[in-house]
């Protein structure tokens, strides 16, 4: 256990809260005014962690908050001492190791993976392909139906993520590359996608709060860029709410998607191994 004064722990603390809180604010008067997002609130209805969640500070594990009490750090699984508050690392919930062990080895995998930056971000052309109903049916498409559908037959379907590629129409579905499955998500996932990297804001709230906030703050921000990359480059038009298209059916357009993609894969990559390091540290000490 490392001990940590109130002064330097307190500072670390409004720190994270001054970074996430104009983000859960928005959410929650979004929804006070039934509002719908169709970028923002992906970080909060697909990333199962309410608002409530991220403003909750945690220091990871095995560190020692000298005077601090429940009310700084509103986590049950702190233990009181006369010290302060702690977490040990062995405190980590044994029926959920089979999920530490898995995660620990898909996290090494996408972290070691060549990235691809070919995919031109169709999946959510390929959401939309030959079918008259949307998935944000309140904002509309850039282009026609017809138009749409004609970028997706323009180019090859290279989606190698599940999660994007069980939303697929069934007509875009076999224009895939590869038919993906839930069970294979290790075999596939790289770290050039944008939503492998948006996933690592899940592979940080999946472990508070035995993740320090610090890391899943870094993770969000990644999950935030790449949600924006990839909506600026769907079929929506997207200009009421300040976002300009990426047009991927265009050449130059291509580019630009490829080139956004390196830069969240150069700003997810040390997150990513931060991650794996907190996760790696978990199983050794549980196993």
């Amino acid at each position: 256990m490392t001990v940590i004064p109130r002064t330097i722990w307190d500072h670390e603390r409004r720190l994270y809260l001054d970074r996430v809180r104009p983000w859960a604010d928005a959410r929650l008067q979004r929804m006070s005014r039934q509002q719908k997002h169709p970028v923002y609130d992906f970080l909060f209805e697909y990333f199962s962690f309410r608002p409530a969640h991220l403003m909750r500070w945690s220091p990871g594990c095995d560190r020692v908050l000298t005077d601090a009490t429940h009310e700084d750090v509103p986590w049950n699984e702190f233990s009181v001492s006369d010290n302060g508050l702690s977490l040990s690392g062995t405190a980590f919930p044994q029926q959920r190791l089979g999920y530490l062990r898995w995660a620990t080895q898909y996290l090494e995998a996408t972290l070691t993976r060549e990235p691809a930056f070919g995919c031109s971000g169709l999946h959510e052309w390929a959401m939309v392909y030959r079918d008259p109903n949307v998935r944000h049916p309140y904002v509309p498409l850039r282009l026609s139906h017809e138009e749409t559908d004609a970028v997706v037959e323009s180019q090859s379907l290279r989606c190698s993520h599940y999660d994007a590629y069980r939303f697929f129409t069934p007509a875009a579905v076999p224009r895939n590359r590869w038919e993906l499955t839930r069970a294979a998500t290790t075999d596939h996932d790289q770290a050039g996608c944008l939503h492998v990297n948006m996933d690592l804001y899940k592979f940080a709230y999946k472990i508070a709060p035995f993740c320090a906030s610090d890391v899943q703050a870094d993770a969000f921000d990644v999950a935030r860029e790449a949600r924006e990359i990839d909506m600026r480059a769907s079929p929506y038009d997207l200009a009421s709410y300040g976002f300009t298209p990426i047009k991927i059916e265009t050449l130059r357009g291509r580019a630009e998607y490829a080139e956004l993609q390196r830069v969240v894969f150069q700003r997810g990559q040390p997150v990513r191994e931060r991650l794996l390091g907190v996760y790696r540290e978990l199983l050794e000490q549980n196993v």
